[in-house]
């Protein structure tokens, strides 16, 4: 048998480990840095479960590590890593509607892809890095399930997309008509519409404010949360 510490000390290494498993995280919410990392990766769930052999960022495992880097003080500032495909709308537009009100500065790093409604979220933070080989695909939402071919379903994606584009022109330096122009472009992709942006490309169009890596991400990190200390 187990004595009483000992049965601690496993307990406490198989939360740690189902965290990894479950959230990409050792400790939640209480991280002994001053600075929480955040990551986004696969595609993202929202209300329908994707299929197990999908890599997946589950929206409802992420609003709650949200919720905790508002409410920890030890925490100062949240680092985001997206390499993500896209996903849901809604899940991908209330994670980036979170970050966006963080008391706290932020900053995100887009590594791999940043592709489809992965946008919003790295645009959403205070700072945003795109790595030189970084890619974001920009290109209107496609909805799948019954279309009814009528004028209101054409009018209920077109209020969705103006939710994202009006999000992304709020939190970016892009224009709406650049925005608009990058999505119904038909020379990029083969069978779609849309423009494919990497490393500066994404800078010198305004979607993301510079290029660079890891190391850039944590100096800048440091440099809003000593602003935003008043050092």
């Amino acid at each position: 048998m187990l004595k009483n510490d000992e049965g601690l000390e496993e307990g406490y290494r198989n939360s740690g480990v189902e965290n990894i498993k479950e959230l990409g995280q050792i400790q939640i919410p209480e991280p002994t840095e001053n600075i929480f990392c955040l990551t986004v990766v696969g595609q993202i769930e929202g209300h329908q479960i994707l299929p197990a052999q999908s890599k997946a960022t589950k929206y409802e495992h992420v609003i709650p590590q949200l919720v905790a880097v508002e409410q920890n003080p030890k925490i100062e500032g949240l680092i985001i890593i997206l390499n993500t495909a896209g996903g849901d709308v809604e899940a991908g537009l209330a994670i980036s509607e979170l970050v966006s009100s963080l008391s706290k500065p932020s900053v995100s790093l887009v590594l791999g892809g940043g592709h489809s409604i992965g946008i919003p979220i790295a645009v959403s933070s205070s700072k945003s890095f795109i790595s030189p080989t970084g890619t974001m695909t920009v290109h209107p939402i496609r909805y799948t399930g019954l279309v009814i071919n009528g004028h209101q379903q054409f009018s209920y994606l077109q209020k969705m997309q103006e939710r994202i584009n009006s999000f992304i022109i709020q939190h970016s330096k892009v224009s709406e008509e650049q925005l608009k122009k990058l999505m119904f472009a038909t020379g990029e992709l083969a069978q779609d519409i849309g423009t494919i942006l990497i490393g500066q490309d994404a800078v010198d169009v305004g979607l993301i404010d510079a290029v660079g890596g890891l190391k850039e991400a944590y100096a800048e990190m440091r440099s809003l949360i000593e602003k935003q200390k008043g050092i």
